[in-house]
């Protein structure tokens, strides 16, 4: 259908110039709708790598038509709608870099199956032909001579680098906010913060701005905002990927790696971007070891083999939202034959509290990539703080970060301590007999914005070197999302990743933002409102609703028009019908005008119960007053 669109326009172009004006008219129209309705039979939201290879293989859509498609779900809901303000910039070669991917998929070479796939980066990733700019206003222009590695691995395999995204600043905090573009909001509730310091990567994935995005993690970057956005994100084990021209925060402790709707989205792109780089010696532990093959390892875990222990230390720490949702899949893995071992490790808090080194390598590392990269106008830490470049969000850090002094014996027992915590949770795993450790990736649900996040619990995998995969487990109730993590051994990343495939086969916990649903003609979906107009004997109430769905909101403007009323109004509320027999006793749920009230205005953020009842007009007013029964009187909603 693609291929022949232009065929189709010439002809009716010629048969316009024949027949005059009238049909010069009609068949404009039918062109236009010929093409829109082929172009809009292919819908990007929430589709896999797998699916969009197939579109691609098949002439369904073309690469060109898919950089489009993600271009418009970027312009309706990053900085409209919902404002995720999730995209520093958008590559303005995409299009081109597109229409050449086409070009060798027409004449037979198709790369892989990320061959013409496009995927954001966090801002931290070198592109020389984009700014690299950390989330600063201090490098809101720099261009980075070299591609960071996994850059060039994935244009290599044929991605289409579609926008940079943003982080914390510097990637030095977990909340996702920084000088040059600001804060992330979390698709799932725009209130809230989507994690970090990957969140712009997170709630882009998780919007589909995108097939896939990149992201780091130096203690839960990747993990934290996987788990506060509905997705599955691997800390890889230290060295089995390149963090070459990854802007650094502790080359010690600094991974990259993508972030991803499915596990064999994640696996694919693990596949890509992993192996050996000269470039970064810490790759170097895979010349004795073979390197994983992510996707040939899906598929391969009995669970009823497995033995995975609970941290109960972790665990117990934990708020009741995150914790009960991992022990319920403990249950569900240990109620489809997987032993359940539990442990306590709070005899390692004191290795876990020596052995971290951000404080010892942040300021030498910034300084070494500045030079290394070619950074004109910015060359040191100093230049940065001394001018004021940065957001009040990361001041505390980076003023420590300046006034440090070089400790060297400090940073040498801090790495001893890596490899003593690195030795003595081989030991829990191998004595035990471990395919991974779960606990959450962090004890506290995303805090609203404005608010710090509590509950990191980064630092087992990040201090040690370990692989841990955050794993989503659905939505509670409110529509957050929660995950649990899984560390496993030396290399096991593969294994951890099969383990967290057979997960999601049998439960499917995916579940698609409700901010951000499809597009209706490359558009947003519109607000819906109606008018308001109660009549109980004399007493009148009119106004108008709001329902917008891509800003979550419940609007409503109201006032009591009666001057003459000898009724008194003591309440207007709403009250959610759960009873399919319609009876109409249920609660208040949200009391919109109370007694002397004359009108009323305001807005209500849905909640997933809430806004499925919209969707099945089981929400109801019920107006209480003198003169009526008690309970009060109801009204359909939509009038």
């Amino acid at each position: 259908m693609v291929i022949i669109m232009p065929f189709l326009f010439i002809v009716w172009e010629t048969i316009q110039l024949r027949v005059g004006e009238r049909s010069m008219r009609l068949s404009g129209f039918l062109v236009a709708l010929v093409c829109n309705f082929s172009f809009a039979q292919f819908e990007v939201a929430e589709k896999s790598l797998l699916e969009l290879q197939s579109a691609l293989t098949s002439g369904e859509v073309s690469s060109v038509e898919l950089v489009q498609h993600y271009l418009d779900r970027i312009a309706a809901y990053d900085k409209q709608g919902p404002a995720l303000n999730s995209i520093v910039r958008v590559n303005s070669q995409a299009m081109a870099d597109a229409e050449r991917l086409d070009a060798e998929r027409e004449s037979g070479t198709v790369r892989g199956p990320l061959h013409g796939i496009p995927i954001v980066v966090k801002d931290n990733y070198n592109t020389t032909f984009m700014p690299t700019t950390g989330g600063s206003i201090a490098l809101a222009g720099f261009v980075p001579n070299r591609n960071a590695t996994q850059v060039d691995q994935l244009i290599a395999a044929g991605a289409i680098i579609l926008a940079k995204t943003n982080l914390h600043e510097y990637a030095y905090g977990i909340t996702t906010i920084g000088s040059l573009l600001g804060q992330t909001r979390n698709p799932y509730d725009l209130r809230r913060v989507p994690g970090g310091s990957s969140g712009g990567t997170a709630a882009a994935v998780a919007a589909s701005f995108a097939a896939i995005g990149m992201g780091s993690d130096t203690c839960g970057s990747i993990r934290i905002p996987s788990a506060f956005n509905n997705l599955v994100g691997l800390r890889p084990t230290k060295g089995l990927s390149s963090i070459h021209g990854i802007m650094p925060l502790s080359h010690t402790q600094d991974v990259g790696g993508p972030l991803a709707r499915s596990v064999a989205d994640l696996a694919i792109v693990l596949d890509a971007t992993t192996g050996q780089d000269p470039a970064d010696a810490a790759t170097r532990v895979l010349q004795q070891s073979q390197i994983p093959n992510f996707r040939s390892a899906l598929g391969s875990v009995d669970i009823s083999d497995l033995r995975l222990g609970r941290l109960d230390n972790y665990l117990s720490q934990a708020s009741s939202g995150v914790r009960n949702p991992v022990d319920d899949a403990l249950d569900w893995f240990a109620a489809n034959g997987a032993e359940i071992v539990s442990l306590d490790t709070s005899d390692l808090l004191p290795l876990i509290g020596a052995s971290g080194v951000i404080g010892h390598e942040f300021k030498p590392d910034l300084h070494q990539y500045l030079a290394l990269f070619l950074s004109q106008e910015i060359s040191n830490l100093n230049d940065i703080v001394d001018q004021g470049l940065y957001h009040e969000a990361v001041q505390g850090v980076l003023q420590r970060s300046q006034a440090s002094v070089s400790d060297p014996d400090g940073y040498a027992e801090a790495l001893e301590a890596r490899v003593a915590l690195r030795d003595a949770l081989h030991s829990i795993i191998q004595d035990n007999d471990l395919d991974g450790i779960v606990y959450p990736p962090i004890a506290e649900q995303p805090v609203m914005i404005g608010n710090a996040q509590p509950g990191n619990n980064c630092s087992l995998s990040a201090n040690s070197g370990l692989p841990a995969i955050a794993i989503p487990l659905g939505l509670d109730d409110a529509g957050i999302p929660v995950a649990m993590e899984m560390l496993g051994g030396f290399l096991d990343d593969a294994h951890l990743l099969a383990i967290a495939y057979a997960w999601e086969q049998a439960q499917g916990p995916r579940q698609a933002p409700p901010t951000t649903p499809a597009l209706v003609n490359g558009q947003a979906p519109q607000s819906e409102r109606f008018p308001v107009n109660l009549n109980e004997g004399q007493l009148q109430i009119s106004g108008e609703i709001e329902i917008n769905p891509v800003q979550n909101l419940f609007r409503y403007t109201l006032a009591l028009n009666s001057t003459a009323n000898t009724t008194e109004l003591y309440s207007l509320g709403l009250l959610i019908d759960s009873d399919e027999h319609f009876e109409l006793n249920d609660p208040i749920v949200h009391s919109l005008m109370g007694p002397q009230a004359q009108g009323s205005s305001g807005e209500i953020y849905m909640s997933p119960a809430f806004r499925l009842a919209l969707e099945e007009d089981r929400v109801y007013f019920r107006v209480v007053a003198s003169g009526l029964p008690v309970n009060g009187v109801t009204h359909a909603l939509r009038q």
